[in-house]
């Protein structure tokens, strides 16, 4: 980045509207769209101690002449951080409508809440046609990113519409509001413990030699701490009735980005068993996208699943004793696995302007479950075929499946190979859940 003076700046302060113009010209060539406007128009808070920029919290300054002002180092480090994050733009996360939920008791103007606002500007009367014109003085910043220019609006069963925004962009406004949470509850606790150990006649002042004065703590607090598997082989449905377990899943950050601070708490649908805490990002990314309760479409986010970060995304998946004492995977992520990894060569292709391109969307199905596996029998389909057929590519049993699936992960993740096995039993709790009946003769011990 290019050093230039910059109008107001008084000993490594600039105004705000100074910094405005500097976040949106450091940013120009950044992937993630911004906007101006990010001190100066709301939902900025500038005026209460801190701002956002992208996924950081930046604390403002009131000078001896009254006007407000930023550090200029920290919206050069924020945008330097902002210009490093890529972003695939059909790598999307859904953010809403979804049901309503009870409105939390926390202050609104202290508060990103960015599901909400954008929920609320877009249920505007044509709400949707005056973001897409981008109306000028409209507020479509947030932490001074434009969502706007990413939003995807998509329509459901003829009527419903649904929104999402890529999933870079999800994770940068999950870790602004989960910073900002954390840093006005450290400024709330500064200011009560002041008062409390302070003379009420000499009230403290934060400031220094040259009379700035701010109005909160110097800064954000510490970053959500890694996990560990401290909660490695306990149940969920245990787990999750224990009071104080949001907080503590709160505390962690993400297991399987290790960016995001964690949201969730991911668990087994077919054990039962917690795996670790997990952002909303990912988890939407690792929830199998359902068509029917055995029938799933493989979207192109299995890429990601299964090849780029395939290491990771299998080390989290065998946290559950019962899939890595099995070596497999809950029975969807196996249909996935199947259709996407071993019948890949079985998809037809068809002529495009840059070559060939595969033939429609994968979708797989399944009869009978994990616990019948002699009965359950996989199907891998293609819909949606350019020449209007719908071709089924492969029948796999769900043993044949899941012997594959054993081969590909040791040459795929050999650390995670070893240690599943049916030789790996120390992980397993002492109680497990109640054993399922095999139907088919030959017992499955571990569930």
């Amino acid at each position: 980045m290019s050093e230039r003076a910059m109008p107001g700046r008084t000993d490594g302060l600039i105004s705000l509207g100074a910094a405005d113009a500097l976040w949106v010209d450091l940013t120009a060539d950044s992937a993630v769209p911004t906007a101006p406007g990010a001190f100066t128009c709301s939902p900025a808070q500038a005026r209460v101690g801190y701002a956002l920029l992208g996924g950081h919290v930046v604390a403002t300054v009131r000078t001896s002449s009254g006007q407000w002002s930023v550090p200029e180092a920290e919206v050069r480090r924020a945008a330097a951080e902002l210009n490093a994050v890529g972003m695939d733009r059909r790598d999307l996360v859904r953010i809403g409508p979804f049901r309503e939920v009870p409105r939390q008791g926390r202050d609104e103007e202290t508060q990103l809440r960015w599901r909400q606002r954008i929920a609320g500007e877009l249920r505007e009367p044509s709400g949707l046609e005056r973001a897409a014109r981008g109306e000028v003085g409209r507020p479509y910043h947030l932490a001074g990113i434009d969502w706007r220019q990413m939003l995807v609006e998509r329509i459901r069963d003829g009527t419903r519409r649904t929104w999402w925004l890529p999933r870079a962009v999800v994770r940068l406004l999950d870790a602004a509001e989960h910073n900002e949470t954390r840093w006005v509850e450290a400024a709330r606790a500064h200011q009560a413990g002041a008062a409390a150990t302070e003379p009420p006649s000499r009230p403290r002042q934060a400031g220094d030699a040259d009379g700035r004065q701010t109005t909160s703590i110097e800064g954000p607090t510490a970053s959500p701490r890694l996990y560990n598997g401290e909660l490695e082989g306990q149940l969920y449905s245990v787990l999750s009735r224990k009071p104080g377990t949001p907080r503590r899943v709160a505390g962690w950050a993400c297991a399987v980005c290790r960016t995001a601070p964690a949201a969730v708490l991911d668990h087994c649908h077919e054990h039962g068993y917690v795996r670790a805490p997990v952002c909303q990002s990912c988890n939407t990314q690792e929830r199998p996208d359902h068509l029917y309760s055995n029938d799933i479409r493989v979207a192109n986010r299995y890429t990601r699943l299964f090849h780029t970060d395939a290491d990771d995304w299998l080390r989290h998946w065998h946290r559950c004793p019962g899939c890595r004492a099995r070596t497999t995977l809950p029975l969807p992520h196996l249909a996935a696995w199947t259709a996407h990894i071993a019948c890949r060569s079985l998809r037809p292709t068809h002529r495009a302007p840059g070559g060939r391109e595969p033939c429609g969307v994968l979708r797989v199905s399944w009869t009978g479950s994990q616990n019948a596996p002699r009965s359950c029998l996989l199907t891998v389909a293609v819909d949606f075929c350019p020449s209007g057929e719908h071709r089924v590519l492969a029948r796999i049993p769900y043993r044949e499946a899941a012997e594959r699936f054993g081969v590909w992960l040791a040459e795929t993740a050999p650390a995670v190979a070893a240690a599943a096995g049916p030789d790996r039993l120390d992980g397993l709790p002492a109680q497990p859940r109640p054993v399922i009946a095999d139907v088919s003769g030959e017992g499955l011990a571990l569930f």
